[in-house]
């Protein structure tokens, strides 16, 4: 029974749409009614802000790293990683939402993060590395999403530092995640093919469409 509560109560962390309580609350403004009209940390950044969108961010990779917390703490005998899952399900079929969420990429970090918090700087890391050259969210997702589910094979055997051991929980869920977050992201990737994907205001390609305009 416990374990059923457990799991039950990271889905419904998860289920916790912090963009859009946070947008109707302070800003009284629907952010599923602006910009790509998505519920997570990307759209709040796009319609609220950058402060808003930074307590969002904080507050979707919260969710999934309590959430993989929860067998720790309660004592159980079971891999963390589910209990990250039912977080990670919870954000993208959100029982508050009427199951319309988000594309679940910060609290699958926040999973990361609990789990091997060395393992989610190396992540995150990668992921503002990508940013960077490639100034978009989207792109940089999908390409980090891929390159973890790889690094959780490669790293345990080179840089153990970074990734202790070897799980196949954690490869087989990655690339389960990895192949969900292209998928959510569908709509961008036709966006991203015809040139019309947004840009943030930082990076290699964002400083290329500048100068570009201005030629």
């Amino acid at each position: 029974m416990k374990l059923i509560l457990l799991f039950f109560l990271a889905y419904m962390l998860g289920s916790i749409q912090s963009g859009v309580w946070l947008g109707k609350i302070f800003y009284h403004k629907d952010i599923r009614d602006f910009g790509s009209g998505n519920t997570g940390t990307t759209n709040t950044f796009r319609v609220l802000g950058k402060k808003p969108g930074t307590v969002v961010l904080i507050l979707d990779i919260l969710k999934g790293t309590i959430a993989t917390l929860l067998p720790l703490w309660f004592n159980l005998s079971i891999n963390p990683l589910w209990f990250g899952v039912a977080a990670i399900l919870g954000h993208t079929f959100p029982i508050f939402g009427k199951f319309k969420g988000g594309k679940a990429v910060a609290t699958s970090a926040g999973m990361l993060l609990a789990y091997s918090p060395t393992f989610f700087i190396y992540s995150f890391s990668l992921f503002i590395i990508l940013l960077f050259i490639t100034s978009m969210v989207s792109l940089s997702s999908m390409i980090s999403a891929v390159a973890v589910t790889l690094s959780t094979i490669v790293l345990p055997l080179t840089f153990p530092i970074i990734l202790s051991h070897q799980n196949w929980l954690l490869t087989i869920l990655a690339t389960l995640i990895s192949i969900f977050i292209i998928y959510r992201h569908r709509d961008n990737i036709k966006r991203i093919k015809n040139g019309s994907e947004s840009l943030v205001p930082f990076g290699l390609n964002y400083r290329k469409s500048i100068k570009k305009d201005k030629s």
